[in-house]
């Protein structure tokens, strides 16, 4: 059964990158686990997409999240080799500090507790799990849309999506 979603057009290429920024920044530091790389990734992105700002404003949807996940990809490549090539071998950053979003300062506690497992929890899911989750259930882009953007077939799309949830349930649970 193939979902089919209306897809979202946009008057001009700027309100485009500002309804899908705060979302792209978030994508970019889950993978990167960095608010500065994940900025300069979102940043680079945007750029090289004012390029194609001519095309159908209802083509900028996934063409934006296959730049930005292009762009991800060569960061960790990048930081994997020059990591490699410093420090002998690749040591994991496990003291990255996620951004908190919200500009409201009255946030509860239950909501940055609920924001934090979450994140524990999608940091935990193997990158392709990982971009499937976020594509598909955050972003709501449809299958076909997200297999486009991950370079991949429909039916991997689904099993990466399948395995993501399996892994998040329990961390889910959990919490609720």
């Amino acid at each position: 059964m193939t979902e089919t979603v209306e897809a979202k057009t946009w008057p001009n290429i700027n309100a485009f990158f500002k309804d899908v920024n705060a979302r792209a920044f978030r994508f970019a530091e889950y993978g990167l686990r960095s608010r500065d790389d994940a900025m300069d990734a979102v940043q680079d992105a945007m750029m090289k997409m004012l390029a194609y700002g001519d095309r159908p404003s209802n083509e900028w949807t996934p063409l934006f999240w296959r730049i930005l996940r292009t762009r991800v990809i060569d960061m960790q490549r990048r930081r994997k080799f020059r990591l490699s090539w410093m420090l002998g071998g690749i040591e994991e950053d496990s003291s990255v500090a996620w951004a908190d979003t919200s500009a409201d300062p009255s946030r509860s506690y239950d909501n940055r507790d609920a924001f934090t497992h979450f994140t524990r929890a999608m940091r935990t899911l193997p990158a392709r799990q990982r971009e499937a989750f976020n594509l598909r259930v955050l972003e709501e882009l449809d299958v076909a849309t997200t297999a486009s953007v991950m370079g991949c077939s429909e039916g991997s799309v689904k099993t990466h999506l399948s395995r993501a949830r399996a892994a998040l349930q329990p961390f889910l649970e959990d919490f609720s």
